[in-house]
């Protein structure tokens, strides 16, 4: 009952900022390819640089600063994936060219605007379905190695259009067959040998991919740990979003990552899922606990 009234005066304190927000943020959907500075903006609430500045991150959990900056990057970003050239989204986020455009790709995606524009242009790609312990998987494959594992219930769409969705740039080419290989040596056997995989993605994403990776079989990790193990100590929101944009799932287990208090948070494939996989590491290490009458 407590936490209920805590998180409704948090929310009543937000509703009350936003209302004093309102014109400023009108004026910022009009003023912020202007990149205008903290007093422009403080100016336009009719409050001190100092109030509008507390006032706002209160609100918006970021500064004004970055909120612009977060306007201006999605823009730009847009215009890339409609066909623009990086010099044309430049201007379009209000920018005085490339460099300045690179800064703000680096800054919220750690991918250039180039690897940004490029997704999944000249690859070809495979995409299959074959039958998994955890339901149908969806498998997006390339010539160098597995680059996509999803899963879904059997003739739901959703999962293929997940990963095609990823590398829209990309020649796709349907093989359930190769699909089918695949799933044999990842879930049937443990002779095979390791499994090449292709990680396509930013920079950032991929370092964090592979920080999960050095999570053990039957072991979990918090969202600060695997940051940690990243090498981004604190960058907790960042590492979230990579981890949910975890390409290859089970081979790398986003899965063992739960939040500090032990539950199993978000998982893009279903809690249910995770709670499978979770469970069916812990019998391969464990037994399943017949031996001390638990059967």
């Amino acid at each position: 009952m407590t936490q209920t009234l805590e998180i409704q005066s948090a929310f009543s304190e937000r509703a009350a900022d936003f209302q004093r927000m309102e014109t400023v943020l009108a004026w910022l959907a009009d003023h912020w390819r202007d990149h205008p500075s903290l007093d422009s903006a403080a100016h336009a609430a009719g409050l001190s640089p100092h109030h509008f500045q507390r006032i706002f991150t209160r609100w918006a959990g970021v500064s004004p600063k970055t909120f612009v900056s977060a306007i201006a990057h999605a823009e730009a970003r847009r215009v890339l994936n409609a066909g623009a050239t990086v010099l044309d989204a430049a201007f379009e986020a209000g920018l005085s060219g490339p460099s300045r455009l690179h800064d703000l790709f680096i800054a919220h995606e750690n991918v250039t605007p180039g690897e940004a524009r490029r997704r999944g242009e000249g690859l070809t790609m495979r995409l299959g379905r074959a039958a998994t312990p955890f339901g149908e998987g969806v498998f997006a494959m390339t010539d160098r190695g597995l680059a996509g594992l999803g899963f879904c219930d059997t003739g739901d769409a959703t999962a293929a259009q997940d990963l095609t969705r990823r590398w829209p740039a990309a020649q796709w080419v349907n093989d359930d067959n190769l699909a089918a290989d695949y799933a044999k040596r990842i879930f049937g056997d443990a002779h095979s040998g390791p499994l090449p995989l292709v990680l396509i993605g930013p920079p950032f994403h991929v370092q964090v991919w592979k920080a999960l990776l050095a999570i053990p079989a039957g072991a979990t990790a918090t969202y600060g740990d695997v940051a940690r193990l990243a090498g981004r100590p604190g960058a907790f929101r960042a590492t979230g979003a990579a981890i949910g944009a975890n390409p290859i799932s089970w081979l790398i287990p986003c899965h063992r990552a739960i939040a500090r208090d032990g539950r199993l948070t978000g998982y893009h494939w279903g809690l249910p899922r995770k709670a499978a996989m979770l469970g069916l590491e812990a019998v391969g290490l464990y037994g399943d606990g017949s031996a001390q009458g638990q059967g």
